[in-house]
């Protein structure tokens, strides 16, 4: 068995209708479908939620559950909130600027364009407290030649030592030219 694609990535939402609304207002996504149950399907809880699917191109759907009988959402406090999020590729460093003035003009507070050498980020949290980044890619076919030369003995002094290996500095160092 291969795994073919993601079918949907599934978050909760504080509120379906804002969540839709800001998806599409901010990050342009279709609207697909929504779909609304008493009782969970898989396993007949009786638990009603609100369940919206936007989409995030390509084939790639972003989906988000609206609980209202259950307690307010909150973060696992042992993780750090720059850890866990979801990251839109965009297909320039303009779509990239344009869209952090956009969010900017709203009020929404933007870290970045910060430079990770391969691509280049914006990151921003939606109104449930998701952090989102929007990345453009400007890597060159040399440096991923040479990170996938280097991945496995990467990870697996990693997984001895617990310390950031350095066979790729070179990403964090300046040292790597984009042309």
């Amino acid at each position: 068995m291969k795994i073919q694609r993601i079918h949907h990535v599934a978050y909760r939402c504080k509120d379906a209708k804002e969540t839709v609304e800001w998806y599409v207002k901010y990050l342009n996504m279709d609207f697909i479908l929504a779909i609304a149950e008493d009782a969970v399907p898989s396993t007949k809880e009786p638990d009603p939620y609100m369940h919206v699917f936007l989409d995030a191109g390509n084939g790639n759907v972003l989906a988000f559950f609206e609980l209202p009988t259950k307690p307010e959402m909150g973060r696992d406090p042992n993780t750090p909130a720059w850890t866990q999020h979801i990251a839109f590729e965009v297909d320039s460093e303009e779509a990239l600027l344009e869209t952090k003035a956009r969010l900017e003009a709203d009020g929404i507070k933007v870290v970045g364009p910060t430079d990770h050498t391969l691509f280049q980020s914006i990151y921003f949290f939606d109104p449930s407290g998701h952090r989102l980044e929007l990345a453009w890619n400007c890597g060159t076919p040399d440096m991923h030649r040479m990170l996938d030369e280097v991945k496995w003995d990467m990870l697996n002094e990693w997984a001895e030592t617990k310390r950031a290996p350095q066979h790729a500095r070179w990403m964090h160092d300046g040292s790597m030219s984009r042309k």
